[in-house]
């Protein structure tokens, strides 16, 4: 990755969903969100627990071969709020067909430098939810992305409209609790765990506010799943308290 490729990246455009400093913040993250030792550290802890239940999900709706490596060969998928491609290069080698947004214009130059290096091709667009108007997706996923956002509930609406007839959306988003306002909030930006600045405990959402937001866009969520953090790490598991996984269908 040059310099260049961070450098040159051109400004998003405006969408209502988009706040520009969570844009700016991000954006000034981005040189480094492939190195695993970086700013971006805990998200790469996190990756691994992410594709697990991705695939879990994906695998169950569709009765996918668990043992294929290209299960998604055919369908489409959207990560929307990708940052520079960690979840949207798995889904590619997972055969999915991907369109990857995010609010960052320097992330999108990262990940598409990333994405070519690897032999991978991604659409990869700047922007928000806007971006996608108009267009379906068999799987959207959007994780850790709508305590970021505007307006949660147009944001998940938006979300909503992007999955196809029988298609899947698949969220995360950390829990409005003691819990997470001490782990992510008061401890890990502290301890530099997670860059200052990144976390606004009153933005995060409960799993019931959110599971409402969805069934008012018209999907049916048909699981909640916990992530938790301890000694070996992050998890899946029955407690919502820290962070949540939310899977619906159209």
């Amino acid at each position: 990755m040059t310099d260049a490729s961070v450098t040159t990246a051109t400004t998003s455009p405006h969408h209502a969903s988009v706040v520009a400093k969570e844009a700016t913040h991000f954006g000034r993250l981005a040189r480094d969100w492939w190195d695993p030792a970086g700013s971006s550290a805990m998200l790469h802890r996190l990756n691994p627990v992410r594709l697990r239940y991705l695939r879990a999900a994906v695998d169950r709706h569709w009765d996918l071969d668990d043992r294929s490596f290209v299960p998604m060969a055919g369908k489409s998928a959207l990560d929307m709020g990708c940052g520079a491609g960690l979840l949207a290069e798995p889904l590619a080698r997972l055969g999915a067909a991907v369109t990857a947004v995010d609010a960052a214009a320097e992330s999108i130059a990262v990940a598409r430098d990333h994405a070519a290096r690897c032999g991978l091709t991604i659409d990869y667009r700047a922007g928000g939810v806007e971006t996608v108007a108009g267009e379906t997706f068999d799987l959207v996923a959007s994780l850790e992305v709508v305590e970021h956002v505007a307006d949660a509930r147009a944001f998940v609406a938006g979300l909503a409209d992007a999955v196809a007839p029988g298609g899947l959306l698949v969220m995360s988003t950390p829990n409005r609790t003691w819990l997470s306002r001490a782990a992510l909030v008061e401890a890990a930006e502290a301890l530099g765990q997670i860059p200052r600045g990144t976390h606004d405990w009153d933005k995060f959402l409960t799993p019931d506010e959110l599971s409402a937001m969805i069934a008012e866009a018209g999907l049916r969520v048909v699981d909640v799943t916990g992530l938790t953090l301890g000694t070996k790490g992050f998890a899946l598991g029955s407690s919502t308290a820290l962070d949540y996984f939310v899977t619906a269908v159209r």
